[in-house]
């Protein structure tokens, strides 16, 4: 019997290199200060000073040189000035999507599935009888044979269409996503950064979906006096500006892009920390920043309905705990059947994927 070997703790093997534990840091740097590397680099050699970060053999000059090495960093040669790279995009998605997802109670893992048996993609430990109109692929060889040498005998084997086997496959579901994102300058009222979690959320998101979901499909909207939308490499250099709340702006670009998408499953996430305040009329600007005005609210509520309708649940992620705001968001959720999470900022990345996740067991209809 092998019993355990002990060996001596080496502190230095498996460590990482100066660079790697460098990159860290500027990686999440780079999210608050959206995407400006030479931000970034500036606060990396403020946090230097303070922490020392570097040493004799590993100076900053070093790590930027790297960066550019490496293929994380570009400078421009016209004016000097240094901007980061795709691989720094993907960088930041992936660590977002460790960060985020690294955190949740592990799971098995796979493809999201749903419970409707027929001929779909994922095999299921289920059997049932043979009939007629099933394929020869879908025949359980091992059950059928079995089946028959208990019915037949061994000594003269013999297979009839009653003891054939046939193994259940299930549907894999195929879910376009919207993602909302409040862009508002409330954002970043009253001395906290919400923006900088939704961004770190929508990247851990559209990380996930592209490696572990790949027919799914996600689309990116901001709304702030308008809506529009942006693409995933845009993430990182998201930022607020002085906007209101235009939710119905944001409501029905979401709804447009999802009625283009064929596949049946269909969802809106929504993450605000603030009432809505805006509407565009014509060619003009309605706002009230004073309260609930009902102006804007009703016309929420109206495409809470139509979303219902088009069977397009809408999950609204506050970052708020204001009650009237509460009473706001519960009328909303119930108009559209949907879900309302009260998400602190730490926890927010881990309402977004458990719901996302347990979102995608729905049978195919």
């Amino acid at each position: 019997m092998i019993g355990h070997r002990f060996i001596n703790f080496n502190p230095q093997e498996n460590a990482r290199s100066k660079f790697e534990q460098l990159l860290d840091i500027f990686m999440q740097l780079l999210t608050y200060t959206n995407g400006d590397a030479g931000e970034a680099l500036s606060w990396m050699n403020e946090l230097d000073k303070q922490y020392q970060f570097t040493d004799k053999d590993y100076g900053m000059g070093d790590f930027i040189q790297d960066l550019k090495d490496n293929g994380y960093m570009q400078e421009n040669p016209v004016d000097g000035s240094m901007s980061i790279t795709g691989k720094s995009e993907q960088s930041i998605r992936k660590r977002s999507l460790e960060e985020i997802f690294g955190k949740l109670k592990k799971t098995k893992q796979g493809n999201h599935q749903t419970f409707k048996h027929g001929q779909g993609d994922e095999v299921s430990p289920d059997t049932r009888p043979f009939q007629f109109g099933d394929t020869l692929e879908q025949i359980d060889f091992t059950e059928s044979i079995r089946n028959a040498q208990i019915n037949h005998g061994i000594d003269s084997f013999s297979m009839h269409e009653d003891d054939l086997q046939i193994r259940e496959t299930d549907f894999k579901t195929q879910t376009s996503t919207v993602l909302m994102i409040d862009i508002s300058h409330s954002m970043i009222l009253y001395g906290e950064d919400r923006i900088t979690p939704a961004k770190k959320v929508a990247m851990a998101l559209a990380e996930l979906i592209q490696t572990k979901y790949p027919k799914d499909t996600l689309d990116i909207v901001v709304f702030g006096n308008d809506a529009w939308t942006i693409e995933v490499k845009d993430l990182p250099y998201l930022q607020v500006g002085p906007y209101h709340t235009n939710t119905v702006a944001g409501l029905e670009l979401a709804m447009d892009l999802l009625r283009r998408r064929k596949n049946p499953n269909k969802q809106i996430f929504m993450i605000t920390d603030g009432k809505p305040t805006c509407l565009k009329i014509g060619g003009k600007y309605y706002k009230n920043s004073f309260g609930l005005d009902r102006k804007v609210v009703n016309r929420c509520i109206n495409l809470a309905a139509q979303c219902k309708k088009l069977k397009i649940p809408i999950t609204t992620f506050m970052i708020a705990s204001d009650p009237y705001l509460q009473s706001f968001v519960q009328e909303f959720t119930e108009m559209n059947n949907g879900k309302a999470f009260f998400a602190s900022l730490d926890k927010l990345g881990a309402f977004i994927f458990k719901d996302f996740e347990s979102g995608k067991r729905k049978t195919v209809y």
